[in-house]
């Protein structure tokens, strides 16, 4: 009998919503309500279903595409499945790289694993797509990596370009699920095709609400991969979660998200990538502090050099601006939404001060998935006025997002 591997490890909570903020407990979901904290049914990640798993990858050449999140308990995937004597021909890695230590948008090249031997090719750069080599030497692509449920984060553009590879020379991907931190909400405006990148490839809102492997299902039910083509799909399902549960993941899913907090204000402070503030890149507070030399506010901080930000914008620079790591997290996941305030202050005292906000490149566009972002801050728009206007496609969203999901709502 294959063994069963069934708990998370250190720092995994799943909570009902609610306004407290219970201590994290091993291997449990925690169901909060007003007036007493019951342990219930325990998580089963996708991954950890290996007697569903095995089965499936026995006799086959598999791709692995996996980075530091894609683990088994305390154990890497790829350590689990080598130990099962499966035919693992090579390992394929996105941003950030297969120990999820590299910058974004850093290129990272092909090498060999010094643990395994195996060999670790990039997704991310040039080459975002499986070569036609890399596809004939296998009959199977197993899929296994953390996703935060956003739509810039980029793993779920890697995900489509895997799905397509499969579509294109008939192979199999196996998608192995995992719950999504910002699962419990959807938010922003929809992606405008005509502004399609690697930040952004399909028409859903900035917070999509869907585990990695409800969004691979929307993929292929929505006719979304070249020429219409549709992927055999198959995804091992996480056992006893729903989207209502807080989720604390063991492992930072990326350099510049290690910690709860930075997760769930990612998708409200991630819109100054497109401007010419610091929103902590280089500091121990990414995605969690924002300021500049000229900007207001006080707390100082400088970017400096460290891992996952070789080179980060303002760079030894002393900046003023915003601590938000005294919010406390219930409230911000609580809020159910992007808080613009951040953005449209900044913007409004830049413009007092007459020094350029936006990046010339307007990259702000491709965050935001069409123009019209960029310009009702430039309007002067007020967030409710902006927010107004992503109340149709959310709808419209939420009505596409149902017919993919895998787990309750509540």
């Amino acid at each position: 009998m294959i063994p069963q591997i069934f708990s998370v490890f250190a720092m995994l909570l799943l909570v009902k919503c609610g306004t407290q903020t219970p201590q994290p407990i091993q291997n449990k979901l925690i169901a909060i309500d007003s007036t007493q904290q019951n342990a219930i049914d325990t998580l089963v990640l996708g991954a950890e279903r290996l007697g569903e798993i095995i089965p499936k990858l026995q006799g086959k050449k598999i791709a692995l595409v996996v980075n530091q999140s894609s683990t088994v308990g305390d154990k890497h995937l790829v350590d689990t499945l080598i130990k099962f004597g499966l035919d693992i021909q090579f390992i394929m890695a996105p941003e950030h790289g297969f120990r999820g230590t590299a910058d974004a948008g850093e290129l990272i090249n092909t090498e060999k694993d010094k643990k395994t031997g195996l060999t670790i090719k990039s997704l991310y750069g040039k080459t975002k797509k499986p070569s036609p080599q890399d596809m004939a030497n296998i009959d199977a692509i197993v899929f296994d990596i953390q996703d935060v449920g956003v739509r810039f984060y980029t793993y779920i553009s890697t995900l489509h370009y895997l799905m397509d590879a499969c579509a294109e020379y008939k192979k199999e991907l196996i998608v192995l699920d995992r719950p999504n931190p910002n699962g419990h909400y959807i938010d922003g405006p929809i992606l405008d095709p005509a502004f399609k990148s690697f930040v952004g490839m399909h028409p859903v809102p900035v917070v999509h609400g869907m585990t990695i492997g409800e969004y691979a299902q929307m993929i292929n039910g929505e006719g979304w991969l070249t020429n219409g083509l549709s992927c055999n799909l198959d995804v091992v399902k996480c056992k006893n979660y729903t989207h209502q549960y807080f989720y604390e993941l063991p492992i930072k899913p990326s350099p510049n998200l290690p910690n709860p907090r930075s997760i769930y204000l990612y998708p409200s402070t991630c819109w100054f990538e497109g401007t010419n503030l610091s929103l902590g890149r280089g500091t121990d507070k990414p995605f969690q502090i924002f300021g500049h030399p000229k900007y207001i506010g006080d707390y100082t901080f400088t970017p400096q050099s460290n891992e996952g930000a070789k080179d980060p914008p303002l760079k030894g620079q002393i900046c003023r601006g915003i601590d938000l790591t005294e919010v406390p997290i219930a409230s911000i996941r609580d809020s159910k939404k992007i808080d613009l305030s951040y953005l449209i202050k900044a913007y409004e005292y830049f413009k007092k001060i007459n020094e350029p906000f936006f990046l010339e490149n307007n990259f702000i566009d491709k965050l935001a998935g069409s123009d019209q972002l960029r310009k009702q801050i430039l309007a002067g728009k007020t967030e409710k006025e902006i927010r107004a206007t992503w109340q149709p496609g959310l709808e419209g969203f939420a009505k596409t997002r149902a017919k993919y999901l895998l787990y309750p709502e509540n």
